[in-house]
């Protein structure tokens, strides 16, 4: 008989643990859903007022596109996109202004360095100075600085996680409520297990990297209203991922709920934000105080 390969995490083995953590695995084909994202995004563009390619750093990848509200003084939807930090940009992450705008928000698509050619804590610095840049300018584009709300989805969930975290805000110049609330899809918050997949061929994380950019680690002393939710055929371990850190936040007295998804993946949760009555857009324009659409359920 052959003999049981050797767990290297959690009882997982090497084969169990990579299959864990291959979200593309979940799928039969990611194509048609990137397609997707980019059109969507492309109609975005083509069809709202909008401005492009708004640097907030010096390096070329630090730059955003914002979507302004009719009106000023409206609430802000920031979008970190996915991609396990080595694909897809902002140009495919502002599917959901239509349905946002509509409703009376800024949104704001945003762009970071992808690895391995950047590191995760590049990324991590990259999207906070995104955030303190949207916090300082966004009056100039009909938003509000005082309702700033988050979305990502992926690895871009795990990038608002690293943003919700406490420790960083003295350093670029916000304070540490400036984030109102957040919408979590799909993420990763405990980076550990990453080390020992075949994720770490790109990411190149020491243990000690995994657990400094590890938002359950990090949790604030402050905390927003929180949605968390992920595909109905994630891994075990996806879900268990999200879970946790649900358990994590309402264990500190914050506020935060999970919406059920039936019917989606890993991947395609993400283009339930432009229909303005799907359960999950609705979640989070309750939680921006924005018009719900006629549709909503009691």
């Amino acid at each position: 008989m052959k003999p049981a390969a050797a767990p290297v995490w959690r009882g997982f083995d090497q084969a169990a643990l990579d299959r864990e953590y291959d979200a593309r695995a979940t799928v039969p084909d990611i194509q048609p859903i990137l397609r997707r994202y980019a059109e969507g995004s492309a109609a975005a563009r083509a069809a709202l007022p909008c401005v492009l390619d708004v640097a907030y750093g010096e390096h070329a990848d630090e730059t955003l596109d914002l979507f302004p509200a009719a009106t000023p003084g409206a609430p802000v939807f920031v979008f970190v996109h996915g991609g396990y930090w080595r694909l897809l940009s902002k140009n495919e992450s502002s599917l959901m202004a239509p349905a946002f705008t509509a409703a009376g928000a800024t949104v704001v698509a945003v762009n970071y360095s992808l690895a391995p050619a950047a590191t995760l804590d590049r990324i991590v610095d990259q999207n906070r100075r995104a955030l303190a840049w949207i916090h300082r300018h966004i009056g100039e584009h009909h938003g509000d600085a005082r309702r700033i709300h988050l979305g990502g989805s992926s690895a871009g969930a795990h990038l608002v996680g690293m943003l919700l975290a406490g420790g960083w805000h003295a350093d670029h110049g916000v304070p540490e409520d400036l984030v109102r609330g957040a919408l979590l899809l799909s993420g990763l918050y405990e980076l550990e297990p990453l080390v020992h997949t075949h994720v770490n061929a790109w990411m190149r994380l020491s243990p000690e990297d995994a657990l400094r950019n590890s938002p359950l680690a990090h949790l604030p002393a402050r905390g927003c209203p929180l949605i968390c939710a992920y595909g109905e055929n994630e891994t075990a371990e996806f879900r268990r991922q999200t879970d946790a850190f649900l358990a994590a936040w309402q264990a500190r007295g914050f506020e935060g709920r999970q919406v059920p998804m039936p019917g989606t993946n890993h991947f395609d949760i993400v283009l339930q934000l432009n229909d303005p009555a799907s359960a999950l857009t609705q979640a989070v324009f309750r939680q921006m105080g924005l018009q719900p659409h006629h549709r909503e359920s009691t």
